[in-house]
Formats: C-alpha cells, sequence, structure tokens
C-alpha cells in the first residue's frame, strides 16, 4: 500500500502544515482525523487498514490533513471570535491547497469527504460548504453545532459553520446531487445530533442514508466497521 508524506507552508494558516496520502491512483478521499488529532491518526488507530483493499486496487487514493482545532475550537487562551477565525483559514486551506488541487483526478471532478466525530464535524461542514466539490459524505458519528466550543459566542462565521444552523437557508442544486451517510450507532454520544441532521436533510428532501448500527460505542471499532462499507458506494 503506497504512502507518501507531504509538508508545505500554507499561506492560508500562515504555517506550515502536514498530510499523509494513500494509494497510488484513484477516487480521492479526504478523511478527517478526530479532536485535536494529527495527519496520521487514522493510520495509526487502522482506520486506513481497514480501506486496504480499495487503496490496492487503486480505486480510492486517501488524504489525510492535519487539524488546528488545538488552535480554534479547543483553545480556550483565546477569544471565540479568534478560535472561528483560525477555523474559517483551515476550510480556506483544505478547500484551496487540498480539495483544489486533487478534484481532477476523477471525471466529476469531486472528492469525498469523510471523518469520524469531530472529524465527521469537519467533513459535513466542508460538504455543505462547497457541495460543488463534494459527490459523497461519509460522517461517521459527527456533530454539526459548534455553540458548545465558543461558549455561546455567536456572529455570522459560527453561523457558516454550524451545519445544524445554515443547512436550512442552503439552496445550492449540488447538495441534491451528493451522497450522503449518517453513521451512527444507538449507544453513540452523537447518536441524537445525527438524529436532528437527519431530520434537517429529510425536510429539504435531501436524499441520504441514516444509518444506525446497533450496541456500538463511539471508538475506532465501529468507524474502521463503517467505512469500508461505505466506500463501496462510490461508483469506481
Amino acid at each position: 500500500m503506497k504512502e507518501d508524506y507531504f509538508k508545505w507552508y500554507s499561506p492560508n494558516l500562515n504555517r506550515e502544515t502536514q498530510m499523509l496520502v494513500f494509494g497510488h491512483s484513484g477516487y480521492p478521499v479526504v478523511l478527517f482525523p478526530t479532536s485535536m488529532g494529527s495527519f496520521h491518526e487514522n493510520k495509526d488507530m487502522g482506520l486506513i487498514e481497514s480501506a486496504r483493499w480499495y487503496l490496492e486496487q487503486g480505486l480510492i487514493q486517501i488524504y489525510c490533513p492535519d487539524s488546528i482545532d488545538k488552535d480554534s475550537f479547543y483553545n480556550k487562551q483565546i477569544h471565540p471570535v479568534h478560535r472561528i477565525e483560525n477555523h474559517d483559514w483551515y476550510d480556506k486551506m483544505i478547500c484551496h491547497e487540498v480539495v483544489e488541487k486533487v478534484r481532477h483526478n476523477t471525471p466529476t471532478g469531486k472528492v469525498v469527504m469523510a471523518g469520524c466525530s469531530f472529524g465527521g464535524y469537519h467533513a459535513a461542514n466542508f460538504a455543505f460548504r462547497h457541495p460543488g466539490y463534494v459527490s459523497h459524505l461519509f460522517s461517521m458519528s459527527g456533530i454539526f453545532k459548534i455553540k458548545n466550543y465558543l461558549e455561546g459566542f455567536h456572529n455570522d462565521t459560527v453561523f457558516y459553520h454550524s451545519p445544524h444552523d445554515y443547512l436550512e437557508g442552503l439552496n445550492d442544486y449540488e447538495l441534491w446531487n451528493m451522497d450522503i451517510v449518517l453513521g451512527t450507532s444507538n449507544w453513540d454520544i452523537c447518536f441524537d445530533a445525527n438524529l436532528k441532521m437527519s431530520k434537517l436533510l429529510s425536510d429539504k428532501s435531501m436524499h441520504h442514508w441514516l444509518d444506525i448500527r446497533q450496541d456500538k460505542e463511539h471508538d475506532w471499532p465501529l468507524w474502521k466497521e463503517m467505512f469500508p462499507h461505505y466506500l463501496s458506494r462510490i461508483k469506481f
């Protein structure tokens, strides 16, 4: 299984960032880490291994960017306005420095967005904000509201990075072309968040699959079960 390491200076983040890329060819899958996770977390925890068959067959390439959660949502040492500003720059970095460089690896010109836990938030938020770039969204035990990370602080930037808040007002036709999976479990700490997001999607007649697994904890064994299953939905 081919693995490449990249490190570059990000003009959006104004600092160096890192990324691992797995696979030699195939449909681009951007896979975010969990809360404050590093670019190698999904490899370390076995999620990449769960997709080995797809990678070795040349069906997909997985891009694992670093997170800046420690400098955004989880940085309690700075004001929430600066936390959300930092995250907004992260969104720009993912868009302009990762997605726009790899999306033409497929005829559709689109990528898959995926992630577990807080990575599920990152995947969903990017997909809903930039639906023209995203063919599939695989959110595994994701959350969709960010107010709790900002001590109630609210402005337009917060609003437009909180899918639970802004989704109702979106009308980009590309949203209805996206294959959306919300993966969760009846034991998942994010179970209610996924039920609420599913209702929002249903209210907008956005087709999606609310995949509720049984008796599984919010943890890597659940996500390693989900991820290869969801990858089978891609039309290679």
